[in-house]
């Protein structure tokens, strides 16, 4: 088994990230007005800028975004599922376009021919809206919850470019990841996945109120989450080391129909026991590639058989 690990000196989004200016307000409120309402002068630089712990606010920058430069009129959300950052997720698409460039010399694979299965597409359904904006990708998004899964759907359904290239499936067993979602005889060039990062919902809410004081907000308040989220999307049962662990185990069976099966890594600590268990299922090939944008560091864990 091979291991690499690579991109530590990069402290910014990545080079195609559409999002590495500042937010260009005027040119987003000029396409999608309403987010006028929420444009604050920033109390340092005195800049517009919106209230980051606001909701409301976060996802009618989110629709601005996503109707300015991914060519998406419809984007809804239930009111507690989780309104991702559009930035941040590009990056992954990104980064999983140059892996697939690897075998390529170098030449990013793009169009219909190349199928990606994402792992928890929620409700957002932000990576397939990305991945197939930027490089004419398919996409399969499972879902174990059913009305992320429902609305999902919806904006598939609502959005041209987006029909007969996004197919949502519904995972019924919360025990599998990858079974009863891939197809027998089914191939993916790849799998994308960001687990649910915490252990508990307790632990969720202490996360939220540093942030919250991070933003600048009383941390008596009520914890309002920003960002939003609910409980399949934020946590699940011995956190992101346990479901990265059972999908690893389950990813052996599909090795002949999955290329690369990559997922995030919030906290760093899990690397080096997932890395242990990829040597123990026999995994050919494992990179951890960093992707540092600010102060915040996430990884990828990456594997093939």
């Amino acid at each position: 088994m091979n291991t690499s690990e690579g991109n530590k000196s990069i402290k910014k989004l990545h080079s195609r990230n559409r999002h590495l200016a500042p937010y260009n307000f005027e040119k987003l409120c000029a396409i999608y007005p309403v987010l006028r309402q929420y444009i604050i002068p920033n109390h340092k630089t005195d800049e517009p800028t919106i209230n980051f712990s606001d909701r409301n606010a976060v996802k009618a920058l989110n629709k601005a975004l996503l109707k300015t430069y991914y060519d998406i009129d419809y984007w809804e959300l239930p009111a507690d599922n989780l309104c991702p950052p559009i930035p941040g997720r590009a990056d992954y698409i990104h980064y999983v376009a140059d892996l697939l460039a690897e075998s390529r010399d170098g030449v990013i694979p793009r169009g219909k021919d190349v199928k990606v299965l994402d792992v928890g597409v929620g409700a957002n359904c932000i990576y397939p809206i990305v991945g197939n904006y930027e490089y004419d990708w398919n996409f399969v998004g499972a879902e174990l919850d059913y009305l992320s899964h429902k609305n999902a759907s919806e904006i598939v359904r609502k959005n041209a470019r987006l029909r007969n290239k996004v197919d949502i499936r519904l995972q019924y067993n919360p025990s599998n990841i990858f079974t009863n979602i891939i197809k027998q005889g089914e191939k993916f060039d790849v799998s994308i996945c960001n687990p649910p990062f915490f252990s508990s919902n307790k632990e969720v809410m202490e996360q939220t109120m540093r942030k919250l004081k991070n933003l600048g907000n009383k941390s008596d308040q009520k914890p309002v989450q920003n960002f939003g989220g609910n409980n399949s999307e934020l946590w699940c049962r011995g956190g992101e080391r346990v479901f990265i662990s059972n999908m690893i185990k389950e990813s052996v069976k599909y090795k002949h129909q999955v290329k690369w099966f990559t997922t995030l890594v919030s906290k760093k600590d899990n690397l080096r026991p997932l890395k242990i268990l990829l040597e123990r299922v026999k995994a050919r090939e494992v990179k951890i590639i960093n992707m540092e944008q600010g102060n915040k560091v996430t990884r990828l864990l990456v594997w093939r058989f």
